[in-house]
Order: structure tokens, then sequence, then C-alpha cells
């Protein structure tokens, strides 16, 4: 069985692949901001950031039905998985700090401390050419940064540019795979896609979770 990636990220991709898993990706397009404030606008209230992390998951997998699957293209027979992670340190959120000033003053803030990571998912059942279901998760994990990170140290982990465009502003799984002393949790959550969710929510619906495996044992 095939599974759909509502997302061309790297990370995400590695994951699944890292797990036995080759999913076909498209790229989904959503206005977050304008849907975001629309929601919660709906409820009257703003969404907690693991609320968020799920509905952003689900307005991703949603778009890439709507727009490749029976009533668009037709191309998607299989799982749609979409899905979001947002990093928190004291409470706030910390998205991709983009800048290099904006990456090292969130790196310093964080050395020594524990940040949580949120990491949504929503995966539609689309097989057999229609809808049939939907369902949504967030895991969770608790990341450490050493605390004896050396001003010079994190200097040149920015330099690299890789926790420019990452939530939280850094990347377990490449530089700074070093500077994390503990992490609680799945590690592949950190990462922005927890496999463990996305197993439970595979047999949720119904499906084997073997059955995504490219060995095709299910």
């Amino acid at each position: 069985m095939r599974l759909i990636l509502a997302s061309t990220s790297p990370a995400r991709l590695s994951v699944l692949r890292g797990a036995g898993i080759e999913p076909r990706c498209f790229a989904p397009e959503v206005d977050e901001e304008t849907e975001v404030a629309a929601r919660e606008a709906e409820l009257g209230r703003a969404l907690t950031a693991p609320e968020l992390t799920e509905y952003l998951g689900r307005l991703k997998a949603e778009d890439v039905v709507r727009r490749h699957g029976p009533e668009g293209t037709g191309e998607i027979d299989g799982l749609v998985l979409g899905g979001d992670s947002m990093f928190l340190l004291d409470g706030e959120i910390l998205g991709k700090p983009h800048l290099p000033e904006v990456a090292l003053e969130r790196s310093k803030r964080h050395r020594g401390r524990t940040g949580v990571l949120h990491s949504g998912h929503w995966l539609i059942d689309c097989t057999g050419g229609e809808v049939r279901a939907a369902a949504g998760a967030v895991d969770t994990a608790r990341v450490t940064l050493s605390a004896d990170l050396g001003d010079q140290e994190l200097a040149d982990y920015v330099a690299t540019g890789e926790p420019l465009e990452l939530a939280g502003g850094f990347a377990i799984d490449g530089l700074a795979g070093a500077f994390i002393e503990r992490i609680e949790g799945a590690p592949s959550c950190v990462i922005g896609l927890s496999l463990p969710a996305l197993r439970r929510l595979v047999i949720g619906l119904g499906h084997p979770y073997p059955a995504l495996w490219e060995t095709g044992t299910a």
C-alpha cells in the first residue's frame, strides 16, 4: 500500500525511507496564516501548540486529497499523511529562525535546558479511489541541549546554515546531533514525523502497518 506524503520536507522523507517506506510526495498549497485565523475565530480562542500542529497537518493532507484525489486529478490511491511540528521553550513557540542572529540567540537560550517538540499528524484513507476515513494524532518529545556547549561551537553551527530553516533551530539527525544531551519521546518525533504515531493511525484506519514497507510483507 502506498503512503502519500503531503510534504516535500527532506527530514520527513528521510524518516520514512529509514523506516522502509517510500512515499509519493505532493507539495500542499495552504495559506496557513489565513486558515488558522479563521479556525481560531470560529473557536473563539487561540489554538494550543498541539492543536495547531494537528490542524495544519490536516489542512495539508486535505489539500493534497482535494487536488489529487478522487475529485481532483485522481492520482492518489493510498494513505495521505500531512504533518506539522512546533518547538516550544518556556511555552513560547520557536519557529524557523531564518536569520543567523536569531538562530544563535535561540541556541544560547536553549543551552542546558529542555524544550518541547509537538509533532502533529493527519492521515486520510484514500484507498480504492474514494475517501474512506481520516484520523489525527499529536506526539510530543522533550529535547535537552547540552549545558557545556561553548559560544563558538554554537556560532560555528549557525554558520553552517543548517538550523536556519528548522523549527527550533536544530536537527538531531544532522550536525547538531552531538549537541543533544537527552530526548524523552520518539526520536522520529523530534525530526518532524513520529513513526509510532503513524503506526497507530494506520492501524486505527484498519490497515496493517507493515503493508507500507517496501518489502511488501503484508
